[in-house]
């Protein structure tokens, strides 16, 4: 898909299994589990999907996935799989860790910022030595300073030696990024996370990050159980929805294990999903 300047590709940067309950809240399981089976141990599978955006002397990555970091006792706890797939999508498209020039971050949460750095002998480094990382300042000082609720979501090692080694800017407010790229901060699931709104005016996607992890997402009242300000999510879900059905927009789902965006419609007072989509 093309939009403006920039051909827009999708990256699957592997899998992970996390509480069904705590992913949809208060919605009951026999609602959430028709779309998203669990498990035995009530856990869903949820992928972490990314965007790649390349123009002529640009390949923009919008989230980095869970990384390769992980100790064999979390791996298994959040059954982390196929990881690898980050580095292989990229090769199918000629390009490696070196060719990526600009790393747009929603949120430092692991499941967004953990490929974001690499161990190399023991060493962490930034895992795309070329790029120049973009994150929500509010959002790296929450990171830096989290609550007992949230605190092991954010982990130090995806995001400090980013500072450290100078490539981390940051973005303050709404940014327009580029001509097509906006960035738009948002409050509800945490302080500041950003979604990446790309449009030419006349085709527009909208990554969603934590806004809408799934396509099940889309209902007003499905709202994860994560969220710190649930509320707050209610009200953005409301305003975002309302823009992409009357404007068409494709809303890029970052943790939906079946489809990788969808419209919406509305019927009888609710949102719902028009069309679902597996690529662009």
């Amino acid at each position: 898909m093309k939009i403006g300047k920039y051909e827009l590709s999708i990256i699957d940067s592997g899998y992970f299994l996390l509480d069904g309950g705590a992913m949809f809240g208060i919605i009951p399981k026999p609602l959430w589990e028709k779309t998203n089976p669990a498990d035995d141990q009530n856990r869903i599978r949820l992928a972490t999907r990314l965007l790649l955006l390349q123009s002529e002397n640009r390949n923009i990555l919008i989230d980095t996935g869970l990384g390769d970091k992980w100790v064999e006792k979390l791996k298994s706890f959040y059954q982390i799989e196929k990881v690898e797939l980050l580095k292989s999508d990229l090769a199918a498209k000629n390009l490696s860790f070196n060719d990526i020039t600009d790393v747009i971050l929603t949120h430092l949460h692991f499941d967004h910022a953990g490929g974001a750095t690499l161990l190399n002998n023991g060493k962490l480094e930034p895992a795309f030595p070329n790029a120049k990382y973009y994150v929500q300042k509010r959002n790296f000082e929450w990171a830096k300073n989290p609550t007992e609720r949230d605190k092991g979501s954010y982990l130090q090692e995806n995001f400090n030696i980013l500072i450290e080694e100078g490539v981390l800017n940051f973005n303050n407010e709404i940014t327009q990024f580029d001509d097509e790229i906006e960035l738009i901060p948002i409050d509800g699931h945490t302080i500041h996370q950003q979604l990446v709104k790309i449009s030419d005016g006349t085709n527009t996607v909208l990554y969603c990050a934590d806004l809408f992890p799934t396509a099940s997402h889309i209902p007003l009242p499905y709202i994860m159980g994560y969220d710190l300000q649930p509320l707050v999510t209610l009200e953005e879900k409301r305003k975002f929805l309302q823009k992409a059905m009357e404007e068409d927009w494709k809303l890029f789902l970052e943790h939906d294990p079946f489809h990788s965006f969808v419209t919406v419609k509305q019927a009888n007072n609710r949102f719902l999903v028009k069309e679902k989509f597996d690529e662009f």
